[in-house]
């Protein structure tokens, strides 16, 4: 479905719920970019510039711990209490018939990261966010929902592990990182409000002033090394591999930022295994994808797509735990070269050069689409250049047996150099084919390789 078409199916439901709050009907509905599990629609009413987020479906809200009014109960509460979040004004409803979700009054500032990362004055950005993030942390559970869960760890970790099984159970690092998480689980600590989701991507920056915190859903409590963590793994600094801290900066000035600002003292110790425990979340919910897609669920292309950024969080997760470890073993060998052969076909065209020839059509397409259209056209894109890769390069070793054996301490790969040498090639390869431009290949390989 275009956005156009989109829009129109909207457009009523929406001006039922605005009516609600007193609005006029919506103007220009345009979808916005990037929304993994949730849409956001840009429009005005009034003269005012709001934005819809929803999820199309109820049933997509079926698995959550809560529903978009205690998210929204939420929000009112971070904003009440000096968080940079949006106001919300209405709610829909199911007679709406347009699925679940809230309007929001729109915020200047932009959630690109690459634009923020540009920014004149990152160092100020990250200041602000250590505020805000002590600000959200400093909430009170009186004045917050009673469905907003608690976070315990070990139940968490058993969570991830039955999501593993579900999802096949056979890629030996994110077992790795389970065996590491359930080894190393601290003593727990009083909870405090987390936002689940802090990160470049979920902040709006304006001339570096941060002017919004969005996307709310993953709120729990917990501990608040977690949400410190979560915004400082790799994926989510774009690039800025060097500056640890959102990508803007170093961990040293964010923690002393938050400290300053009321948020409670950081323990390197327990922000690992944070950092750590995300990343085995996310390179699972990344795995998630592909069966939502299968399933009918919701079949956006981009599904699938970022269902192979697994290999990215199983790089990083082994880089981690290799850090955990101490383990410093090199060998300056480097990895065997593949490229795209030459073609010598004379008959019918080959696998590759069928998707090569739909790769150069889709590109035609660029100046003829817009908004999230042209976003999914980058997304199919990028869909096809991971085929083509994977028709030239060896497959990833995928092993249940193997994935079982390190879960359940039996193996370690750290005491065999063969092994860690092959599980260390698989990654790269692996990665090299999904993200061959992610920041942590080049890390990898000067770590390992010299």
């Amino acid at each position: 479905m275009g956005e156009n078409d989109g829009a129109s199916q909207l457009q009523a439901g929406l001006n039922r719920a605005l009516g609600r709050a007193g609005l006029g009907e919506a103007a220009g509905l345009v979808r916005l970019t990037g929304g993994a599990t949730m849409e956001s629609w840009r429009f005005s009413a009034d003269g005012e510039d709001c934005v819809l987020r929803r999820a199309p479906s109820l049933a997509m809200m079926e698995d959550r711990p809560f529903g978009h009014p205690t998210e929204a109960a939420i929000i009112r509460a971070a904003r009440a209490a000096g968080v940079t979040a949006p106001e919300v004004v209405v709610e829909l409803e199911e007679a709406d018939g347009i699925g679940s979700g809230f309007v929001m009054r729109a915020l200047p500032g932009t959630p690109d990261p690459r634009a923020i990362l540009a920014s004149a004055s990152p160092a100020q950005s990250v200041q602000q966010a250590a505020k805000d993030l002590a600000r959200i942390h400093s909430l009170d559970a009186a004045d917050l929902p009673d469905e907003i869960p608690t976070l315990e760890y070990r139940e968490g970790i058993e969570k991830l592990r039955e999501q593993f099984e579900e999802a096949g159970g056979d890629r030996p690092i994110i077992a790795l990182g389970l065996r590491w998480l359930v080894d190393n689980v601290p003593e727990p600590v009083d909870p405090v409000l987390n936002h689940g989701d802090y990160r470049l991507g979920n902040l709006l920056v304006e001339d570096s002033e941060l002017t919004g915190v969005l996307d709310w859903e993953l709120a729990h409590f917990g501990d608040w090394h977690e949400d410190l963590a979560f915004g400082c793994m790799p994926v989510w600094r774009f690039g800025a591999y060097d500056k640890p801290a959102l990508g803007l900066g170093s961990l040293e000035e964010y923690f002393s930022a938050y400290e300053a600002a009321g948020g409670r003292p950081v323990d390197p110790a327990r922000f690992r295994f944070w950092t750590i425990y995300r990343t085995v979340w996310w390179a699972l919910g990344c795995l998630k994808n592909a069966r939502v897609w299968r399933e009918g669920q919701d079949r956006m292309l981009e599904r699938v797509v970022i269902s192979r950024r697994t290999s990215e969080q199983e790089l990083d997760l082994l880089l981690l735990i290799e850090e955990a470890k101490g383990v410093t073993i090199k060998w300056p060998d480097a990895l065997p070269k593949w490229s795209m052969p030459e073609s010598k076909a004379e008959g019918e065209a080959l696998d590759r050069e069928i998707v090569e020839a739909v790769a150069e059509w889709l590109a035609t397409l660029k100046d003829k689409v817009e908004g999230h259209d042209r976003f999914q056209l980058a997304v199919a894109r990028n869909a096809l250049a991971i085929v083509t890769r994977d028709l030239v390069c060896p497959r990833y070793a995928a092993d249940v047996g193997y994935s079982e054996s390190i879960l359940a301490g039996e193996t370690d790969i750290f005491s065999s150099g063969e092994r860690l040498r092959l599980i260390r090639h698989n990654a790269l390869e692996k990665c090299r084919v999904d993200s061959p431009k992610y920041p942590s290949i080049p890390i990898a390989r000067a770590r390992w390789m010299g």
